[in-house]
């Protein structure tokens, strides 16, 4: 008699604390049907706990793990816990609420599993807090905190705002459609079409059809008439990319699109009026094109009324830390995945690669080891085979940093300082900044000079042997 009370004693603390968390918790058999839902759970999804218990968890939580590694199928199957995975839910408000889940198998006295239990945390004031700092560090799509990038989140509305035909250069892979289309995006045509086309990829004649349409008989195959983007994307705007790989009969039609808004279709008597804002990048230098006579004057001045120079990722390897994070969140949210982060050996060796393609190579980097990783952090094995030979920067001899953010800008400036034989106007010139922020980052980092520097003309060429 005793025992029986003392369990319901037991049982109804239980429930009186389970009611009094702020985590919703919740049970399932093996069946996968909910058994139990606990007054934090009713408040965070909005649905009552009769309305909840003996519905199918997924009809009731519609979170995104449903589509993909389920915790609760992962505990159920192996038999284990699974701690603090993030993931999101929509409420009965039919709203996205961020949660993190950790799940645990209900198990009987001789260890056979009747069920799952699974806690769930809302995480809704940390992500809109979390959403409000990024702010700071993000235009669109576009995520940087480097001071190189500041300056461009800083004119980039103003720019929108303008109806000027901008330039944007930078290497293969720097983000310049992601710039063009926050330009777009924050302009008065947010509303009406963005048609990215790359222009290197057609020739001539294709890429003229592409862009101003055709009509019927106009050439072979040519059996009805067909809109081109120009007239698409009428009242939006057409990003020509790889603009320097056009020809310069091309560059001709090109310039009296611009020049009088107006486009001719292949086959057609008519011109047509257009209302386009055009956006032209390359990874090329057009000014040296310009120079050497293989693009055409008329045109650079034309579209290079606003220009932009994107900075490779190697010049803002702050940035690093920051886009594996967003990479791996919106990896997370499209695979259904639970991947935490990288391993810290993994940062130091990405912090001191130069990527040579840039912010689209480490996205393929990350997305290569989600292949392999379906939770917990990145590891070395993880990511391309070529990373696993490369040197970590802590054990570099030249770093005097744990912090791996910091011994790459070390690294970067100390062999810029030596490819230059210690001249620091040279070294702030190649880094592209000025040579007083160049001293105030040495004297930071602790980066010394020798007592012989480039600016003497004495300099001892062998002085690293």
């Amino acid at each position: 008699m005793e025992n029986i009370e003392s369990d319901k004693i037991i049982k109804n603390v239980t429930e009186i604390i389970l009611e009094s968390i702020s985590d919703g918790v919740f049970t399932v058999d093996n069946n996968w049907k909910i058994m139990s839902f606990n007054r934090a759970a009713e408040e965070i999804t909005g649905i009552s706990r009769d309305e909840a218990i003996g519905k199918y968890c997924w009809n009731v939580f519609r979170s995104n793990m449903c589509e993909g590694e389920c915790a609760l199928k992962k505990t159920m199957k192996e038999g284990k816990s699974f701690i603090s995975t993030s993931t999101y839910i929509i409420n009965s408000e039919q709203k996205q609420i961020p949660i993190t889940v950790s799940t645990s198998p209900l198990k009987d006295e001789k260890g056979k599993i009747l069920g799952c239990v699974e806690t769930f945390r809302d995480h809704s004031l940390v992500e809109e807090l979390r959403k409000e700092i990024a702010a700071n560090y993000q235009i669109g799509d576009i995520i940087s905190r480097s001071s190189a990038m500041a300056r461009l989140f800083k004119v980039l509305p103003k720019i929108a705002e303008s109806e000027s035909t901008v330039l944007i250069e930078g290497e293969t892979g720097t983000g310049k459609e992601l710039t063009a289309r926050a330009i777009h995006n924050l302009s008065y045509r947010a509303d009406k079409p963005f048609i990215a086309i790359n222009c290197g990829a057609f020739p001539d004649s294709l890429l003229e059809s592409e862009l101003f349409g055709f009509k019927a008989g106009a050439f072979t195959n040519a059996v009805k008439d067909k809109a081109g983007y120009f007239a698409i994307a009428e009242g939006g705007t057409i990003l020509l990319d790889e603009i320097g790989d056009t020809s310069s009969a091309f560059q001709v039609k090109l310039l009296r699109v611009l020049e009088a808004h107006e486009f001719q279709p292949l086959g057609s008597e008519k011109k047509q009026k257009t209302n386009i804002r055009i956006i032209a990048a390359t990874n090329k230098n057009l000014s040296l094109m310009v120079k050497n006579k293989e693009f055409r004057i008329d045109l650079f001045y034309r579209i290079n009324v606003i220009n932009l120079k994107l900075p490779p990722l190697r010049n803002r390897m702050e940035d690093i830390p920051l886009l594996i994070n967003h990479f791996i969140n919106k990896l997370n949210r499209i695979r259904g995945k639970f991947v935490n982060g990288v391993d810290h050996e993994v940062l130091e060796i990405l912090m001191s690669y130069n990527f040579p393609g840039n912010i689209r190579e480490l996205e393929n980097i990350i997305e290569h080891a989600f292949i392999l990783c379906s939770d917990g952090d990145i590891m070395l094995s993880h990511i391309p085979e070529h990373f696993s030979s490369m040197q970590p920067l802590n054990k570099l001899k030249y770093n005097t940093s744990n912090d791996p953010v910091k011994a790459a800008e070390i690294k970067m400036i100390t062999d810029t300082l030596q490819k230059n034989n210690f001249n620091r106007k040279d070294t702030a010139r190649d880094l592209g900044i000025h040579k007083s922020t160049l001293f105030r980052k040495m004297n930071k980092l602790g980066i010394a000079l020798p007592k012989i520097d480039g600016r003497s003309k004495n300099i001892q060429k062998n002085y690293n042997t």
